[in-house]
């Protein structure tokens, strides 16, 4: 008998669940949309749609989630050979890191009206992650672009080996410090609106984590510890260490993009270090004016480095 039961309410679950999922409308299983271009959305429908109807523009209406009561015109529609997806194209640049809606009116499918269609246009959280890793990282490097941190920059990339090493250890304070500075903000400071006191919280989060390193290196590897020297109590006060939670915070970003980009941001100045510090070697064995020996020739060496970084200004992968 508890079994014969136990089949009913099984196939009384599979019933119930076949019921709901037929009574889905159909612009519940047709809401996807992605950016293409900077000035192209595409939509997809469920079922093929009308020719004459998809290549109408007056037929959509596009609006950025926050401001619906601007519209945006479409300059073309263009429908697929399979006639369910429909790329549409507008004058202008969208703005990618805000969420459009796509309103399709009187949607007709082989002479049938379907009614009014919604589409919600955003990146995909895969997309977001890497464009703040990327623009962390080059685009808005914060040594050659933000001339952030620059007193750990030059006095720890003279030689390779403690550049790396200085790289790597930057790296896991930052990482560490953007996760727990964003759990502190979120969970406390908001909740007992204690918003003002975020720059004080967040240096004491980010020197316990500089002592803990400090500890760290001094038992595990004392030579590289001997070579930081005075620059690795530095970080506490290091300008993109304090820098990249306030971008957090002022940007909205949840967990994971406070990651991604306190990530990017020791990645970032990792590679700066490493670089100045490939050079700076290489500089030890010319033959550099007197007036340019030391700190004035790494000055200019830094420029041309950032004169470089610039040509990552304005890229957009997607």
């Amino acid at each position: 008998m508890k079994k014969i039961r136990l089949s009913r309410a099984f196939l009384a679950l599979g019933v119930a669940l076949l019921v709901t999922l037929s009574c889905v409308s159909y612009s519940e299983a047709s809401s996807s949309g992605s950016f293409k271009k900077d000035t192209e959305i595409t939509i997809s429908f469920s079922a093929p749609v009308d020719d004459s109807w998809a290549k109408n523009p007056s037929n959509y209406n596009v609006f950025q989630k926050t401001d619906p009561d601007i519209k945006v015109p479409v300059e073309s529609a263009t429908l697929d050979a399979r006639r369910t997806t429909v790329d549409l194209k507008f004058q202008d640049p969208l703005n990618l890191s805000s969420e459009y809606t796509v309103e399709a009116k009187d949607v007709l499918s082989d002479g049938k009206l379907l009614g009014k269609l919604e589409f919600s246009v955003k990146k995909s959280q895969a997309q977001i992650l890497l464009t703040i890793l990327l623009g962390a990282m080059l685009i808005n490097n914060f040594v050659f672009t933000k001339y952030l941190g620059l007193c750990i920059f030059f006095g720890v990339s003279q030689k390779k080996e403690t550049s790396i090493g200085m790289g790597i250890t930057f790296t896991v304070v930052m990482v560490l410090s953007a996760i727990f500075c964003w759990a502190l903000y979120t969970y406390v400071l908001l909740a007992l609106q204690l918003q003002f006191l975020k720059i004080i919280v967040f240096i004491g989060t980010v020197a316990i984590f500089v002592q803990a390193m400090d500890t760290i290196l001094r038992k595990v590897n004392p030579y590289l510890f001997k070579k930081l020297g005075v620059y690795l109590v530095l970080i506490v006060t290091n300008c993109i260490i304090l820098a990249v939670p306030l971008i957090n915070v002022d940007s909205g970003y949840g967990l994971f993009e406070s990651i991604t980009e306190g990530l990017g941001a020791g990645v970032g100045f990792a590679i700066a270090l490493f670089l100045m510090s490939c050079v700076r070697e290489k500089l030890e064995l010319c033959r550099v004016p007197a007036v340019f020996k030391g700190l004035p020739i790494a000055f200019v060496v830094a420029g041309l480095f950032a004169l470089a970084f610039l040509g990552f200004s304005g890229l957009s992968i997607f």
